[in-house]
């Protein structure tokens, strides 16, 4: 039993995300055949079509790009909060299939930076996995795991679209998402936009990806610098 790391691979992405992306934004408004359309994209000019399609909003092109990340180290207090983004593909490892007598656990880094806190949250861990193990003994796995903490650690395998990934940064990458959500998505983002720059140059918080902030009074205030406009809640 001992605290988990979050770890954060690009496993697989469309090939070439952008040129497929750029392509089919091309068949909706081009005559040419399927032959033509292939022949005249390349790099620049699919660059050029994506400025285009994400600044009029014509995000349903943007779906045939697809990216499948590994996830390891988060708590089962983040994976309920991602399983809430619909559009994707989730697969997570079983509490009722795989042993977790030496689980790990997320500790929150305000519980962390304070030594009182930390002592009592890693003596929990330690009854909680006492008892979890004395009830393997007398009781199924898919019934011992009951007790155990949000704080468990997990590992999901997340496959979402462009367009779906959009919408994830936008929620989870703004300084008022839960801490630890937000360092995935953030961790996420580096890596998509590592393979796709251009198709996600205006991914990220709403003050980046839309150029305003829809937080109102709770803004970090982060808009300002970046020149965007402050939406007021109604």
């Amino acid at each position: 039993m001992q605290e988990s790391k979050l770890n954060v691979k690009l496993l697989r992405a469309t090939v070439e995300p952008e040129i497929t992306a750029a392509t089919a934004a091309r068949l909706c408004y081009s005559g040419a055949d399927l032959d033509a359309l292939q022949e005249k994209m390349d790099s620049e000019t699919s660059a050029k079509l994506i400025d285009k399609i994400v600044k009029i909003g014509h995000y349903s092109v943007l779906e045939h790009a697809n990216f499948t990340f590994a996830i390891e180290g988060v708590s089962r207090a983040l994976s309920h909060q991602l399983v809430r983004h619909r559009i994707a593909s989730f697969s997570q490892q079983s509490q009722r299939y795989v042993d977790a007598k030496n689980f790990g656990y997320v500790i929150p880094p305000k519980i962390a930076a304070n030594p009182e806190a930390k002592i009592k949250f890693e003596a929990l861990m330690q009854t909680t996995m006492d008892a979890y193990k004395e009830l393997l003994e007398i009781s199924p796995k898919e019934d011992a795991r009951y007790v155990l903490p949000n704080a468990t650690d997990t590992k999901v395998i997340v496959t979402m679209n462009t367009r779906a990934l959009y919408n994830f940064f936008e929620k989870r990458c703004c300084a008022r998402a839960q801490w630890e959500i937000q360092a995935l998505a953030r961790a996420m983002l580096k890596l998509a936009k590592e393979a796709a720059p251009k198709l996600f140059e205006k991914a990220g918080e709403p003050c980046v990806s839309k150029g305003e902030c829809p937080e109102g009074e709770m803004s970090c205030g982060k808009w300002k610098a970046l020149g965007a406009t402050l939406k007021e809640h109604k």
